[in-house]
């Protein structure tokens, strides 16, 4: 008997789950929704959507509990808003730099990102 594998490769779809998430800066919303939804949809369908996924979630929870641990420490030397600003940077660059080594085929890395979901 032949095992046949459902899966395929979407590249333009890994891309877009990528991107989706500057979602926050356009429409102040949906950053982690959308790429929740996509990855939740079709993580069993595409081929390595559920390592990319995994990957963003990840980082979008982490970034969420770098931001709200940063509110109290703005009162200790305004050393928050240098996190805050470190969290804005990397919210915005990395989707980007993911984006790409998706659409090259890489396998995704977010560095100083907690792992929620394994």
């Amino acid at each position: 008997m032949e095992v046949i594998n459902q899966t395929q490769t979407n590249r333009p779809l890994l891309v877009v789950t990528h991107l989706s998430q500057l979602l926050h800066y356009i429409t102040g919303f949906g950053g982690f929704i959308i790429p929740l939804i996509l990855w939740l949809s079709t993580r069993n369908s595409v081929a390595d959507m559920d390592e990319h996924g995994k990957a963003i979630i990840n980082f979008q929870l982490s970034l969420l509990l770098y931001i709200i641990l940063s509110i109290p420490a703005i009162l200790l030397l305004g050393l928050g808003i240098l996190t805050l600003i470190g969290a804005g940077l990397l919210g915005f660059a990395l989707p980007i730099v993911n984006a790409v080594k998706a659409s090259n085929g890489e396998p995704p890395s977010y560095f100083l990102t907690l792992r929620f979901i394994s």
